[in-house]
């Protein structure tokens, strides 16, 4: 999915707004939440899950097609929980 097509579905939902306020509340709302992990805060969505950034320390790896050793240095990664009731509705369309 693309943000076009949360736009499209939010269009579908609120007909009375327009397409231009739609998409400034979608890009202001993904701003938001980068501008907010950036600066290393936690996001909390209830019902969907949380976002946050973990450090992963540098370490040395190997190139499998030439063996040669690698230094990877360290990064910041985003890491998303699912939340219950997501999980919940990947089971049950999953029928597990």
């Amino acid at each position: 999915m693309k943000k076009s097509d949360i736009v499209e579905m939010l269009l579908e939902e609120f007909p009375d707004l327009d397409r231009k306020t739609v998409a400034n509340v979608v890009n202001g709302t993904f701003e938001a939440m980068m501008e907010a992990l950036a600066e290393g805060k936690r996001i909390e969505i209830r019902g969907l899950g949380t976002f946050r950034v973990k450090s992963r320390p540098a370490k040395v790896a190997r190139n499998p097609k030439t063996g040669e050793k690698i230094n990877v240095p360290p990064k910041k990664v985003v890491h998303f929980k699912i939340g219950k009731v997501l999980k919940a509705k990947l089971n049950a369309r999953a029928g597990v």
